[in-house]
């Protein structure tokens, strides 16, 4: 199987969930395959918002424009970056987050392969069928079969790319955003790293409009 790129989506809100996420990635890679991982990969909104607090902003302005940034940012990597999708359902009720992305890949055409092994979330044994018929009411009850099982869907479902002029203005928009974004984060190095994401964020996304004192911003990005 030729080698993709896998977007990795799941619960992401405690270190349990950000384990089993980690597991499936590596598992991936472990096959060939990269991955984007969004905790990871991209990045973490109450450790940025953090730092953007620390430099004077107000809490409600820097979580707006952070979550622009990381709506962009997921949506480019969804659309353009990433060939294919794994998406993890466990969960009391599946993350909304992922639900979104799942849809997204399944109306793009994307691959995608689903894993559960939690039934806390099923309905007389079964899991809601607006999400699991995504997946052709199929999913995966052991990371150790998500390759295999990702490999019969590309062979199934070819991953294929966005035909960028047939997509909506708002999704065009979306993924231009995030494209500048990945490609600033690239080239500062901002891989986990807090304050050059903090950067990149701000020059991009933050409304000129609402500054913190300049004495306060300490931000280093002159070229994004």
């Amino acid at each position: 199987m030729e080698s993709l790129c896998v977007y990795c989506a799941g619960p992401l809100f405690n270190q349990s969930e950000r384990d089993e996420m980690t597991s499936i990635a590596d598992r991936l890679v472990e096959q060939g395959h990269s991955v984007y991982l969004p905790h990871r990969d991209g990045m973490e909104f109450r450790l940025v918002r953090e730092v953007l607090m620390e430099r004077g902003w107000d809490p409600a302005i820097a979580g707006q424009f952070l979550h622009e940034a990381i709506f962009a940012l997921d949506i480019y990597q969804l659309a353009v970056a990433c060939d294919a999708m794994v998406w993890n359902l466990n969960g009391r009720v599946p993350d909304e987050g992922a639900v979104s992305e799942a849809a997204i890949a399944w109306t793009l055409g994307k691959p995608l392969v689903a894993y559960q092994d939690d039934v806390r979330s099923m309905i007389a044994g079964r899991m809601n069928p607006l999400l699991v018929g995504l997946v052709e009411f199929t999913t995966v009850s052991c990371i150790a079969d998500l390759p295999a099982a990702l490999h019969a869907e590309v062979q199934r479902t070819p991953a294929r790319p966005l035909n960028f002029d047939r997509v909506p203005a708002k999704l065009q928009l979306a993924i231009n955003r995030g494209e500048h974004l990945w490609k600033a984060l690239r080239r500062e190095g901002a891989y986990c790293e807090n304050q050059l994401i903090a950067d990149c964020v701000t020059f991009l996304f933050a409304p000129t409009s609402s500054q913190p004192p300049s004495h306060l911003t300490q931000s280093r990005t002159s070229n994004a």
